[in-house]
């Protein structure tokens, strides 16, 4: 009998159509496979670059800033001044946020007082600060320098003058304005020298 090959032609193409698709089904697993491993991958990597940007972020250190509040709590003084002056009593509250006791007096005429306590004729300022201890403060001295002059006092001083009400002194501050100046030392001979030289607001602090 002699073959059917129709039959067998049948048979071949659909074996053949068979291993086809099988081939195809195995080639689209493994792309599926190897893109879900892929983005699996990306995810565990961005999860570990992301960790690891999160260690190696330095901390933001705000330091915190230091008190003169107490500079001069063992200070008492008194403070003679018109009754009128607004930037005299700025002062008192500058110098009593520093610790001092001060007691503003008003008195009818300054120069009195200014001139009992020696404060030269150029070194007169608004108002006359006398501490407990006999030293004077002439006018809009930083607390700052108050502090320093009476923790080591020179012997030949009677204390510190601002000359004058110069603009951003402590008591006369206003939208910000400074003018540079100097802190002078009196001393018990009449004569000044220049104790400090202030050249902007943030030295008097």
């Amino acid at each position: 009998m002699k073959p059917d090959n129709h039959n067998l032609t049948f048979k071949q193409h659909k074996l053949f159509g068979a291993l086809i698709l099988l081939t195809v089904t195995s080639s689209l697993f493994a792309c599926s496979e190897t893109n879900t491993t892929a983005a699996t991958t990306a995810t565990v990597e961005t999860a570990t670059d992301s960790q690891n940007s999160k260690v190696q972020t330095p901390k933001t250190v705000t330091p915190s800033a230091s008190s003169n509040s107490d500079a001069l709590r063992n200070v008492s003084a008194t403070v003679y001044k018109d009754a009128n002056c607004g930037c005299c009593k700025e002062w008192i509250s500058h110098a009593e946020d520093h610790g001092m006791t001060a007691e503003g007096q008003d008195v009818a005429d300054l120069a009195v007082f200014k001139q009992r306590y020696g404060v030269p004729n150029n070194m007169r300022s608004c108002h006359t600060t006398v501490t407990s201890d006999g030293y004077v403060f002439e006018g809009h001295v930083p607390a700052k320098h108050v502090a320093e002059f009476l923790a080591n006092p020179p012997s030949d001083a009677i204390g510190l003058a601002v000359p004058g009400m110069p603009m951003g002194s402590p008591g006369m501050e206003y939208n910000n304005q400074f003018d540079p100046y100097q802190i002078m030392q009196i001393n018990k001979d009449g004569s000044t020298a220049v104790y400090a030289e202030v050249d902007s607001a943030n030295a008097q602090l």
